[in-house]
């Protein structure tokens, strides 16, 4: 799964892609946005470990894998 996170006040997004189900990365969100831990922590599907302050989270999208377009799109 492709996964965004919007930053409040930053010019990009964090991007990476994720093994887990878009259930579970959902349900990870949710729980780290309500439990006033105030950090969520994400891991990608090459075992790196994002960790961002739920404070600064202006959105999350969590979508389907992007396959990459070689040629010309008509």
């Amino acid at each position: 799964m492709e996964i965004r996170i919007g930053i409040v006040n930053a010019p990009r997004e964090l991007s990476f892609e994720s093994s887990q189900s878009p259930d579970e990365l959902t349900e990870q969100v949710q729980n780290a946005l309500t439990s006033g831990t105030g950090f969520l922590r994400l891991t990608d599907d090459k075992g790196r470990v994002y960790i961002v302050p739920t404070a600064g989270v202006a959105y999350v999208e969590v979508g389907p894998e992007e396959s990459r377009r070689i040629g010309f799109v008509g």
